[in-house]
């Protein structure tokens, strides 16, 4: 079965009740529940409310407690509002009676108006770039966060990952080829989910890169605070997309990171904002490094 299969019965959210969801967790889970997971599952939540003519056109979470990966999470829908142009929900993510995140969701009818973007890097075909398992080989002990971590998502590199540019200096973005690992259905709300779902994957990684940190290297605390993702125009994510990002700013023990998804042909497709707490504990003389990255 390929990763994208399993990131579909992921997205296959069980009705309990109108408006009531509910989401389980992978084979694979770290400590707490993934962030993408809780914002892809609550847009999918989102979307069984609304009908199929109303693509996602924004969605502002923000995380309140880590979810237990033993359990299932419930997605309560309230319905905001219903207009001619917009419908708007709020989802909360429950367990056991306590919210683990709340996602504001827009959707908007898709119409015709002024149109400009900036333009996409300048990177490697995707093709001609190793595969996140090849860039994983030789650092299953030191990144096993990653090494063991369910992987949909199939991710080629344009520059050296964290664990791997660790040593040679510094670097202030990064750039990663995404797409579904495997063709998904024609349902525009799992495309989407699935972009959601991708987008809380490196995204912090520039945040440390600019210190010349590295996950697994150096003893690295972070935690998602919020997530926001404003969606331009539809795509298929079973084509590549490039996901271009960076971080602008760190402080108060949070560091802020943008993230653009382009198309093959350059188009922009999505625009993403992440803060994240993220403590840097340096190490002891003596003392093993070692690190943890926690949604």
């Amino acid at each position: 079965m390929s990763g994208s299969a399993d990131l579909e019965v992921l997205l296959d959210l069980r009705e309990k009740a109108q408006d009531v969801f509910v989401g389980e967790h992978p084979p694979q889970v770290g400590a707490r529940t993934f962030g993408g997971q809780l914002v892809a599952q609550a847009l999918v939540a989102a979307g069984r409310t609304v009908g199929a003519d109303w693509p996602v056109h924004a969605l502002n979470a923000h995380f309140v407690r880590g979810g237990d990966v033993k359990a299932p999470i419930e997605y309560h829908v309230e319905r905001h509002r219903d207009g001619r142009a917009f419908a708007n929900r709020q989802v909360t993510a429950m367990q056991d009676g306590k919210e683990l995140c709340v996602a504001l969701v827009a959707f908007q009818g898709f119409a015709r108006g002024l149109e400009h973007a900036v333009a996409p890097p300048v990177v490697p075909d995707p093709e001609a770039l190793p595969t996140i398992g090849e860039l994983l080989t030789g650092f299953e002990d030191t990144v096993p966060m990653f090494a063991r971590a369910l992987k949909p998502i199939d991710m080629r590199y344009t520059n050296d990952p964290a664990w791997i540019l660790k040593g040679r200096g510094t670097l202030d973005h990064n750039r990663v080829w995404m797409r579904a690992d495997g063709t998904l259905p024609d349902e525009p709300m799992i495309h989407a989910a699935t972009l959601a779902y991708s987008s809380d994957t490196t995204i912090l990684d520039s945040i440390i890169t600019s210190h010349g940190l590295s996950w697994g290297h150096d003893r690295i605390v972070a935690a998602t605070v919020n997530h926001s993702i404003w969606f331009h125009r539809p795509a298929r994510f079973d084509d590549w997309m490039l996901y271009a990002t960076e971080s602008p700013v760190a402080a108060g023990s949070r560091g802020l990171a943008t993230g653009r998804y382009f198309g093959t042909d350059g188009t922009l497709v999505a625009t993403v904002v992440q803060e994240g707490v993220v403590r840097h504990f340096p190490s002891r003389a003596g003392a093993a490094p070692g690190g943890t990255a926690s949604e």
